[in-house]
């Protein structure tokens, strides 16, 4: 059943990275376009495409959200209750 189904939300973690990244973004207007991003990753983890790549470890999803030009790649652990970003594009 997906995560939206259920009504629970799935748990952002961020990577070293991405944390620098959040850290470096200054403008309001950027922080809330990554905050609708993010919104929607904890509710449907799926919603991004599959990057092509090994099939070992997670796999790494890309979500862009053309509206508001905020890029995200990112992981989604096995029980898919955590979306850990990896890298933040806004």
């Amino acid at each position: 059943m997906p995560p939206h189904s259920r009504g629970r939300r799935a748990r952002i973690a961020f990577s070293d990275a991405a944390v620098k990244q959040l850290e470096a973004i200054t403008s309001e207007a950027e922080l809330h376009a990554l905050d609708r991003v993010l919104v929607v990753l904890s509710v449907d983890p799926e919603i991004g495409e599959p990057l092509s790549g090994s099939s070992a470890g997670p796999r790494l999803r890309e979500y862009t959200d053309d509206v508001d030009q905020v890029r995200v790649l990112y992981f989604v652990t096995t029980l898919r209750t955590v979306v850990v970003v990896a890298y933040i594009e806004v």
